[in-house]
C-alpha cells in the first residue's frame, strides 16, 4: 500500500460515548467481520473489559476502504475513555495523524471529551467532531454541536451524525477520514525505524512486540536491534491485525502491526523504544525516536501474596503485567504486618482495582492489597527533599521540615442546578475555586485546585450520587504545595499495623481516625478475646472502638445454690480471656485493608443495612 493511501487514526471520547460500539459497526462495514460474526465490544478482548462494559487496552485493527474506486488502508486505534487510562490514549495518539472526537449527542461535552481532545491538539492531530446517539428520541446535536464549538473551539457545523448502534452515518464517517485525516509521512526506503506502542507475553512465541513503522520496512527473516538495549533479535513472523492476528510476513513504512521473534527477557523491550536493523558493527542504522513521556503514578498501594510462598510466583506476573501495562509499576517492599510483597504505583483507583483483579485472574495468585495512598515531598531539617508513597516511609516527626501534597487542577462538567452542591463538596475537601465556565445552556465547567489525596479517598463515588451521576471528572496534576500532615497510626490489639496507616490533614485526623475505627469495627471478624482498635497520632490515641469477644454462657448448668458458684465460673471464664488476648493472633481480613476507602455514601448504606 502506498503512503499517500495510509489512514491512521484514533477514536477519543467520553466512558460511555460509544467508542467500542462504533469500532464494531466500523469492522463490519468495511467487510473485516461479517454480521455472523460480529458481537457487541468485538476490540475488547480482555474478559473484564466485556464484564465492566469498558475499554482498558488500546487495540490496533487494519481496515480496507475503498472511495472513489480508490482503495485505502485504514488503521483505527480504538481507546478507553475512562481517565485512569489516559496514558494508554496518549501513546495510540502518538502512532496517529488524525482522531475521531466522539461525542454522545443526548450527554453533550463532557470532562473526558475536553481532556482527550487538548491530548489530541498537543499531539498535533487532525480532529474530526462527531456526533453519535443521533438515532435516540432524546438527542439534540444542534446544540452539542454549539457546546464543541464553545468549549473546544472545534468547527462542528459540518459534523457528521452518526448512531454506532444502527450503522446510520458511519460509511460517510469513513470518506470523511479519508479526505481530512493527513496520510503519514515517512520514507519506505530510509533504514528501518519503528516505535513499539505495546507487547505482550506469549507463552509459546515470547514476546509479541505492537509497532508503527515510522521509516523503511520491517520482514520476517530480517535481523531487528532494540536501541534501548542494544540486543538484536532474528524476526519471525510478521503481520497486522483484522481484528486477530493476520500473517503478511512484512510492514511498510505508515502501517501499524506486530512481530514476534526470540526476544524471551522481559526487560529487553520497553515501550516507546525504537527498532531498526541490526548492523555488524559502528552506530545504529537510525536515530531513536522520542518515544513516550513517563507516566507519573498518581495512586500507589502495597501488594502482598496471601501465601509467603507465592512471592516468587507474584513477581513473575507483575513483570508480564508490567510490560503489557507500562503505566503501572512496581518495587519490593518489606511491611511488619505483611511480610514481603511489593509497592505498587497505578494512574487511580479504577487503574488499581483493574490490576488487581488481572493479577488474581491471570496468575491465579491469592493476593492482599493494602490501602492506597499518594506520593508526598518530605523536606527534612537537613535539606533532604525525599519522595513517600506509604506512611511507613515517613520519618519521624522531629526530622520532618516540612511535608508537601500534590495538587491537581480538577474540571468537573455539570448540569447548573448542581453547582451549590459540588462548590459545597469542594470546600469541604480543601479545594480553591479557580474558574467557572458555561458551554452551553445546560453544562457549566467548574475548575477547582484540590489535594489529590482528598480525589482519592472518596470523591467520584460522592460527586456522582450527589449530583444523580450527571457531573463528570478530569484533572491535571499542578504539582507539590505544603501542608499540614500528620501520619495517623492504626493499632489493632494493641499492635501498630503500618498497613493500616493513612497519611492526614491535621484538622481531619481527628474525624477519620473515628471513622477509620468504625470502619474496621465492621470488618474485622470477632475473636474469641475482645480486640481494640485504636487511631492515634504519636503516643496519643484519639479514637477507639472494641470488637466485642465471643462469649459462652459458663453459667447455664448453674440451677440454684450459692451465687459464688457462678462467680468463680464467671472469673475462670475472664482469666482465660485474659490468657488468649496475650497469645492470640487477630485475623485481618483482606476487605479492612481497603476499609479506609469507604466515604460517607458508604457509612450511610451500612447504617440502613443493620
Amino acid at each position: 500500500m502506498e503512503l499517500e493511501r495510509i489512514r491512521n487514526f484514533s477514536i477519543i471520547a467520553h466512558i460511555d460515548h460509544g467508542k467500542s460500539t462504533l469500532a464494531d459497526r466500523i469492522l463490519e462495514i468495511t467487510g473485516v467481520v461479517s454480521k455472523r460474526e460480529a458481537r457487541d465490544q468485538l476490540l475488547d478482548g480482555m474478559e473484564l473489559e466485556r464484564e465492566r462494559g469498558i475499554t482498558i487496552k488500546a487495540v490496533a485493527v487494519t481496515l480496507p476502504w475503498t472511495k472513489d474506486g480508490v482503495e485505502y488502508q485504514l488503521n483505527l486505534i480504538d481507546t478507553p475513555g475512562h481517565v485512569d487510562f489516559q496514558y494508554e490514549v496518549s501513546r495510540s495518539l502518538a502512532a496517529c495523524e488524525g482522531a475521531i472526537l466522539l461525542v454522545d449527542s443526548t450527554q453533550g461535552v463532557e470532562a473526558q471529551t475536553v481532556s482527550n481532545c487538548f491530548l489530541a491538539l498537543e499531539g498535533d492531530l487532525e480532529i474530526l467532531p462527531v456526533l453519535n446517539k443521533v438515532d435516540l428520541p432524546t438527542a439534540h446535536p444542534d446544540d452539542v454541536a454549539e457546546e464543541i464549538e464553545n468549549s473546544l473551539g472545534l468547527d462542528a457545523t459540518d459534523a457528521p451524525h452518526v448512531s454506532a448502534k444502527t450503522g446510520e452515518g458511519v460509511a460517510e464517517l469513513l470518506d470523511r477520514i479519508v479526505e481530512q485525516v493527513p496520510p503519514p509521512k515517512g520514507d519506505p526506503d530510509a533504514p528501518l525505524k519503528a516505535l513499539v506502542i505495546d507487547a505482550v507475553y506469549d507463552d509459546y512465541r515470547g514476546i509479541v512486540v505492537y509497532v508503527r513503522i515510522v521509516d523503511g520496512a520491517l520482514e520476517a527473516r530480517q535481523k531487528i536491534q532494540l536501541m534501548s538495549s542494544g540486543k538484536s533479535y532474528e524476526v519471525n513472523e510478521v503481520g497486522i491485525f483484522q481484528p486477530k492476528e493476520k500473517k503478511t510476513g512484512r510492514l511498510q513504512a505508515g502501517e501499524v502491526g506486530y512481530f514476534w521473534g526470540a526476544i524471551k527477557s522481559l526487560e529487553d523491550i520497553h515501550i516507546g523504544e525504537t527498532v531498526t536493523h541490526a548492523k555488524e558493527s559502528g552506530p545504529p542504522a537510525a536515530e531513536p525516536l522520542p518515544g513516550y513521556q513517563e507516566p507519573q503514578a498518581m495512586v500507589y498501594a502495597g501488594i502482598f501474596p496471601s501465601f509467603n510462598a507465592d512471592l516468587p510466583q507474584l513477581r513473575k506476573a507483575l513483570e508480564k503485567l508490567h510490560l503489557n501495562d507500562a503505566s503501572f509499576s512496581f518495587v519490593a517492599e518489606k511491611s511488619e504486618a505483611l511480610g514481603f510483597g511489593f509497592r505498587c504505583g497505578f494512574l487511580g483507583l479504577l487503574h488499581m482495582e483493574i490490576v488487581q483483579e488481572r493479577l488474581e485472574r491471570e496468575s491465579g495468585v491469592q493476593i492482599v492489597q493494602t490501602a492506597p495512598s499518594v506520593r508526598y515531598e518530605v523536606e527534612r531539617v537537613d535539606g533532604e527533599v525525599m519522595m513517600i508513597s506509604s506512611p511507613a516511609q515517613l520519618p519521624e516527626p522531629n526530622y520532618i521540615k516540612e511535608i508537601r501534597e500534590p495538587i491537581v487542577r480538577a474540571q468537573v462538567v455539570t448540569p447548573p442546578e448542581f453547582i451549590g452542591t459540588i462548590m459545597k463538596m469542594n470546600e469541604e475537601r480543601r479545594g480553591k475555586y479557580v474558574r467557572q465556565e458555561h458551554i452551553g445552556p445546560t453544562r457549566v465547567i467548574l475548575v477547582y485546585d484540590l489535594p489529590l489525596a482528598e480525589i482519592v479517598y472518596d470523591y467520584y463515588d460522592t460527586l456522582k450520587s450527589s449530583t444523580k451521576g450527571y457531573a463528570t471528572l478530569s484533572y491535571d496534576v499542578l504539582g507539590f504545595y505544603p501542608a499540614d500532615l500528620i501520619k495517623l497510626n492504626i493499632l489493632v490489639n494493641g499492635t501498630p499495623v503500618d498497613a493500616l496507616s493513612v497519611i492526614c490533614h491535621r484538622d481531619e485526623a481527628q474525624k477519620r481516625g473515628r471513622d477509620l475505627c468504625q470502619r474496621l469495627r465492621r470488618e474485622i471478624p470477632r475473636h474469641m478475646f475482645d480486640v481494640p482498635i485504636q487511631a492515634a497520632i504519636g503516643g496519643r490515641v484519639i479514637a477507639r472502638e472494641t470488637i466485642k469477644a465471643y462469649r459462652k454462657d459458663v453459667t447455664a448448668k448453674c440451677y440454684g445454690g450459692d451465687v459464688t458458684r457462678k462467680r468463680k465460673l464467671l472469673e475462670k471464664q475472664k482469666e482465660g480471656k485474659k490468657r488468649m488476648k496475650h497469645v492470640g493472633n487477630v485475623e485481618i481480613p483482606q476487605k479492612a485493608f481497603l476499609a479506609v476507602l469507604g466515604g460517607k455514601e458508604d457509612d450511610k448504606k451500612k447504617r440502613k443495612g443493620r
